[in-house]
């Protein structure tokens, strides 16, 4: 399998409070990667090390098969970014912002810019200091798509945007993505979102990678048990235990990495299991970061 993000051992520290530790991440070429994590976990930092806007203090990018940072005009050509805030100059129009950003991409695509341009309902001659966070979004996705770019790289790309332009800006996406085979990685901490239309997922949380696995591996993985006469001690399980609470003589068992003829460990030790409840998506993220946070010092 080859990958469009390749980052191995990468450390990163950011004054005394915050710092990456050992990250490694791996985003396969031709994916949805939804990169989650609750605010504060290292998302947009990580995205900044990728595209050499921070130096790391140690480890290794790969991204598009070239090095960060040496190679990074080079990644960029070939990478659409939408970043967490505007950056754009206020006093452009709509229309002179398109044609200040196509000069810098040999790639850039008019007719398709055109095309999403009577998509998202924008005004040419609007200056972007008048726009809407809504209108903003659609014109930062609109920027970053008409490259014609091999990856994509969105940073909470629908944060804040009604239900109308987020429906909107994902439907550009998923077009884009279906014609040209498109990397896309996009940060979030909307759960939901990146249910519905990402293949793979990595969690962060307080610069640590907590989980990378695909999307569908990760939501059937993740189940709550109910087990009758549990052992004191779980020993060997062929599942990882999260976490385990009692309930009205029973335990409930949160676990991750299920597979259906797993059952048959609660035989071999003499405990019953009752029930197996599925997560949503939201449901395992929470659990992940509730087992695997480290307390503050």
């Amino acid at each position: 399998m080859s990958h469009a993000i390749d980052i191995r051992d990468l450390q990163y520290r950011a004054g005394k409070t915050f710092e990456i530790r050992d990250l490694a991440l791996r985003v396969p070429t031709g994916s949805l990667y939804g990169f989650l994590g609750p605010n504060g976990s290292g998302k947009t930092t990580t995205v900044r090390l990728m595209l050499g806007l921070l130096r790391p203090l140690s480890g290794s990018i790969t991204v598009l098969g070239a090095q960060v940072p040496r190679d990074i005009p080079r990644i960029l050509a070939r990478t659409g970014y939408v970043p967490e805030q505007p950056h754009l100059y206020q006093s452009l129009t709509i229309d002179e912002a398109l044609r200040f950003h196509s000069v810098f991409y040999p790639t850039w695509d008019w007719g398709w810019a055109n095309e999403l341009f009577g998509h998202f309902g924008l005004e040419r001659d609007r200056r972007l200091s008048q726009l809407s966070k809504g209108e903003m979004g659609k014109l930062e996705m609109l920027l970053a798509l008409a490259q014609r770019p091999e990856l994509l790289v969105l940073d909470e790309p629908t944060d804040g945007l009604d239900p109308v332009v987020r429906r909107d800006v994902l439907g550009a996406l998923l077009e884009y993505v279906s014609q040209q085979n498109a990397t896309v990685f996009i940060s979030s901490h909307l759960v939901h979102e990146l249910e519905r239309i990402c293949d793979w997922v990595g969690v962060m949380d307080r610069g640590r990678l907590v989980a990378e696995l695909p999307m569908q591996s990760f939501k059937n993985g993740i189940k709550r048990l109910r087990v009758a006469n549990p052992p004191a001690l779980p020993g060997d399980t062929p599942f990882v235990v999260l976490a385990r609470e009692v309930n009205n003589g029973t335990e409930t068992w949160t676990v991750r990495g299920w597979q259906p003829p797993m059952s048959q460990y609660f035989d071999g030790v003499g405990a019953s299991l009752r029930e197996v409840i599925d997560l949503d998506l939201e449901e395992g993220f929470v659990e992940l970061l509730r087992t695997f946070r480290v307390p503050r010092e």
